[in-house]
């Protein structure tokens, strides 16, 4: 990487570190506006289990994050307590506590649970590697052994800049490979679904906009159709 680059990613990652120090203050916002409180007879429940891309920070309204759009084509029931700042090890102990538990106790059980979780863990980099490797395959794995006849699919880690530091390629990695062991459905390639697009961005420069949100809606739909979803 060049030291144009480190510094891009530097300066990223401390802008991202500030909106860390918010997280606890950000309480999930689980299901979108005019969504019944329980879902109808017969209709499938979607759990997201994910950080602030998955929660919607930077969107207009609810409605307009991804998993909204995502869940609303398909006739879902949507769950969605993400939190931004979320990690596989970072921020477990403030908003993020208990969020698994949340998830695996939902009643009625979800039908598919869509893991979109390692962006925030770069900021813990080198110094927590193990803990990282080993919180991805301890999450996923409680996953399966709790929900086993819920459709598991895990999605690589989001990314928001065009620099990349050399801890998202491991962290995807482990990622791949913990969804492997538990025999989840993979989407790979999400890291670099908003490269390139500076306007899908929010003012923030980190989190996307509307268009953003709607262009990983739009990635999403054709993953998912892939599978069979």
């Amino acid at each position: 990487m060049s030291g144009r680059g480190i510094r891009m990613v530097a300066a990223a990652i401390a802008a991202a570190a500030s909106c860390l120090a918010l997280a606890a203050c950000l309480g999930p916002v689980t299901a979108p506006p005019g969504q019944a409180a329980s879902p109808s007879a017969g209709q499938p429940v979607a759990a997201f289990y994910g950080d602030s891309y998955t929660r919607g920070t930077g969107a207009s309204s609810p409605e307009r994050r991804w998993s909204t759009i995502v869940a609303s084509e398909r006739g879902w029931f949507e769950f969605n307590p993400s939190v931004d700042g979320l990690g596989y090890v970072n921020n477990r102990g403030l908003a993020a506590e208990g969020l698994v538990e949340q998830i695996v106790e939902h009643e009625p059980a979800p039908d598919i649970v869509i893991v979109t979780m390692g962006l925030n863990d770069n900021f813990s980099m080198p110094s927590r590697a193990e803990e990282i490797e080993a919180a991805i395959h301890d999450d996923l794995q409680r996953l399966r052994e709790e929900l086993p006849d819920a459709r598991l699919v895990v999605v690589e880690p989001f990314w928001y800049t065009d620099e990349r530091p050399e801890s998202v390629e491991r962290i995807i990695g482990w990622v791949e490979d913990a969804a492997a062991d538990v025999n989840a459905d993979y989407i790979a390639g999400a890291s670099r679904w908003l490269e390139g697009h500076p306007e899908w961005m929010s003012d923030d420069v980190i989190h996307p906009n509307d268009e953003g949100y709607a262009e990983i809606a739009r990635r999403m739909d054709e993953e998912l159709d892939r599978l069979g979803l």
